[in-house]
């Protein structure tokens, strides 16, 4: 499941990852409210936290999250992704040498602190 963070300001979009993520999820909450939010301004910043109740993604789930964030390759001001799981830090590592913006992965004990640098 996906939920969006609410606590951010209007210029940042913020989603929690809870169980498993489907390609419901992506087609319902995130790619609609990222594409609205291009629709309104050039530069998207984006925090997407996967935390501790996280239980990884349908494979449907990745190719949606890969082709979103390949559409929007020069959009990104800032992302901020918060995991623990190591196979994502290293991915968003090998992603982040391909976008335009900046790009930055916390742990999850770093929550507050990516949602200080998101939002500065």
């Amino acid at each position: 499941m996906i939920e969006r963070i609410a606590d951010l300001p209007d210029s940042v979009l913020g989603f929690t990852a809870k169980g498993k993520v489907t390609v419901a999820d992506y087609e319902t909450v995130l790619i609609p409210a990222v594409e609205a939010q291009f629709a309104q301004q050039d530069k998207v910043r984006l925090l997407y936290h996967l935390g501790a109740d996280f239980d990884g993604l349908e494979p449907g789930a990745m190719w949606d999250d890969a082709k979103l964030g390949f559409r929007h390759l020069t959009g990104w001001d800032r992302v901020a992704v918060v995991s623990d799981v190591e196979w994502i830090r290293i991915a968003l590592r090998v992603f982040g040498v391909v976008i335009h913006g900046k790009l930055r992965v916390f742990h999850n004990s770093e929550l507050d602190e990516a949602k200080r640098w998101i939002t500065e």
